[in-house]
């Protein structure tokens, strides 16, 4: 096992949390003890499709976020039997999706999961699997699958991303998925047949109950973990069943997580535009549930009523949960790197939680678990950015985008920005500053133009990046390799940092430091 700081000086953290070559997806955070535990996917970096390395472990003290402990493999794919299942054209179900973990009445750790092929192939087939160890991060085995009391797998509904909660001694299990809104215009008999083959589903499972198959469900299990009490339950409706309802902007798409949080279960998901994720509430685990809001968006999307049009990156899919960490609240998402949607790093974000239970959406963050910003001092990985927009970013559900747009890459050991073109934003936020200092940038690429430095918040409402609002500028050339660049700064007080470039060709940022 190795502890990695992810921090600059002074025990700092910054987004992303954990090493910035480890992509830990679809993060689920437990306060274990005097631990918190992230339990997720895990992406390869600049990888083909998701999920295509094993589950490891990372924990860290609850007093300090920036010792993360990598403990390790915790499960592989290999040990679960359906893994040697062939989806026709996409292969074995070899890859392990989003997880969540939970203690047990007896004392031991469950992890439930699914399986898929490349691309998401055969992930909405079935089953739930269940894997247990005594300890959280130690070598988890294979249990069995969620099944009814007569043996038969536990394929209602659509069985995807399953969160799980130990609710006084009682077992809840929360599964389920749906279309995106992209296919709200679809006509019924196209969709049903869609339906049929993505979820390999019958007609009569897609009539049942005349609820549909698409949406968020509960189910109750016995102290076994894996055997169904009773039939499953709807809480929270897909995006066609939503409208005129009040979930009709905030319908479930993927990602349930669970928290019982001051005596109010909170149902976390990712709605139907896919980078939001929301919130519902209710007094009961298994029913009630009302539409809450959006918490984060890995776009900022929504935030100050930004629009879709105007998102300050690359948007693809979110998940995560909610946790209570040393006092604070935060909610824990993923972003999307290599303008694909199967590179995706963990983030976080404090939140609070008013009196009446309700959530404001936030908006995303370099300083993320630190407790505040940022000091305006020493070396920070550029990488770091929370917005990086060249003013019409794409949106990648489950594909990668062949444009040239700025955005977070790799490449010989080092990790950078790349593509910065005209108009290009990156933003980082916040920092402490105290005044007089250099702002040094490393770059390198081909080309010739300004970069323009400002710490107004209102320069990423200006989708034509106006540089009037940035108090200095410096002049950037061609060069094959990182070239420092320095400018002079006088700032105080808690700001933001925006870099915006206007000119010709392509650049790189590798880091910026504080003198």
């Amino acid at each position: 096992m190795t502890t990695t700081k992810n921090a600059i000086n002074d025990g700092q953290v910054y987004n992303p949390y954990l090493p910035i070559d480890v992509y830990i997806p679809d993060g689920e955070p437990h306060v274990i003890g005097d631990r918190v535990y992230v339990f997720g996917s895990h992406d390869k970096e600049g990888g083909e499709t998701y999920c295509e390395l094993d589950y490891v472990g990372y924990s860290a003290p609850v007093d300090d976020l920036s010792n993360w402990k990598y403990e390790g493999v915790i499960y592989s794919a290999s040990q679960d039997p359906h893994s040697s299942e062939i989806v026709d054209g996409y292969g074995p179900r070899k890859y392990l999706y989003a997880p969540d973990v939970v203690c047990g009445n007896d004392g031991r750790y469950y992890l439930y999961y699914c399986l898929s092929a490349a691309k998401g192939k055969g992930g909405f087939y079935g089953p739930i699997s269940v894997a247990v160890c005594d300890t959280p991060v130690g070598r988890y085995e294979y249990h069995g699958d969620v099944r009814y009391p007569d043996g038969r797998l536990m394929k209602r509904f659509i069985p995807f991303d399953p969160a799980v909660i130990n609710d006084e001694g009682k077992i809840y299990l929360y599964y389920g998925w749906s279309y995106s809104a992209r296919m709200s215009g679809v006509d019924e008999d196209t969709l049903k047949e869609k339906m049929k083959e993505s979820f390999n589903k019958t007609d009569e499972d897609i009539a049942r109950d005349g609820i549909g198959i698409m949406g968020a469900n509960c189910v109750e299990l016995e102290n076994d973990m894996l055997t169904v009490k009773s039939e499953p339950k709807r809480i929270v409706p897909c995006h066609r069943m939503a409208l005129g309802t009040e979930f009709e902007n905030l319908a479930f798409f993927e990602a349930s997580s669970i928290r019982k949080i001051n005596g109010k279960y909170y149902f976390i998901y990712s709605n139907q535009v896919n980078h939001q994720l929301c919130y519902a509430i209710s007094d009961y685990p298994d029913k009630g549930f009302r539409a809450g809001g959006v918490i984060i968006s890995n776009g900022d999307v929504g935030y100050k009523n930004r629009l879709e049009e105007d998102r300050l990156a690359c948007t693809g899919t979110n998940h995560g949960s909610i946790e209570y960490i040393n006092g604070r609240y935060y909610i824990f998402y993923h972003r999307n790197t290599h303008l694909t949607s199967y590179s995706r790093q963990g983030l976080a974000e404090e939140i609070e939680i008013q009196e009446d239970g309700s959530i404001r959406q936030v908006c995303m963050t370099s300083c993320g678990l630190n407790g505040g910003p940022l000091k305006a001092k020493g070396t920070y990985p550029s990488v770091i950015a929370c917005n990086l927009t060249d003013g019409e970013m794409p949106h990648n559900g489950n594909s990668s985008s062949d444009k040239i747009k700025p955005n977070i890459t790799h490449g010989d050991n080092e990790r950078f920005i790349t593509s910065i073109s005209d108009n290009t934003l990156i933003g980082f936020k916040y920092f402490a500053f105290v005044g007089k200092c250099s702002l040094a940038l490393l770059l390198r690429g081909e080309g010739q133009g300004r970069i323009y430095v400002g710490t107004d918040e209102s320069i990423t409402d200006s989708s034509e990046f106006d540089t009037d609002q940035c108090k200095t500028s410096l002049e950037v050339f061609s060069s094959k390799e990182w070239r420092k660049y320095v400018v002079e700064l006088e700032e105080y007080g808690d700001k933001p940092l925006y870099l915006v470039f206007k000119g010709k060709g392509r650049f790189d940022l590798l880091n910026l430091t504080f003198e």
